[in-house]
């Protein structure tokens, strides 16, 4: 697969985590009033609910043209959870800071 054909994807997954893990663990965590969740806390709601998007990785047909852009969404979507869940997705670690300061 050349570089340019998994570039949507890797911006898509650049965004993901943050504007759908990071927003809806936030509102979940206002809606139930909890006002400082742990960072541990934090980061396994945006896993939980970033982990929502799985059904995506199988979205394409498995056949051969599609085989190597699957395995990089794959080992795309797994990158980011483990960012997430180790505290290297700055774009989530703002978005605590955030929380816990402004709520």
């Amino acid at each position: 697969m050349r570089d340019d054909e998994g570039f949507e994807i890797d911006r898509a997954y650049d965004l993901l985590p943050h504007v759908v893990g990071a927003s809806w663990a936030t509102i979940w965590f206002r809606m139930n009033r909890i006002r400082r969740p742990s960072q541990e806390e934090f980061r396994r709601k945006v896993a939980e609910y970033f982990k929502i998007l799985d059904p995506l990785i199988t979205l394409y047909p498995q056949n051969e043209n599609f085989k190597e852009m699957i395995i990089h969404i794959k080992n795309r979507h797994q990158e980011e959870m483990d960012r997430i869940l180790g505290g290297k997705n700055q774009e989530i670690e703002k978005r605590f800071k955030r929380y816990i300061e402004y709520g």
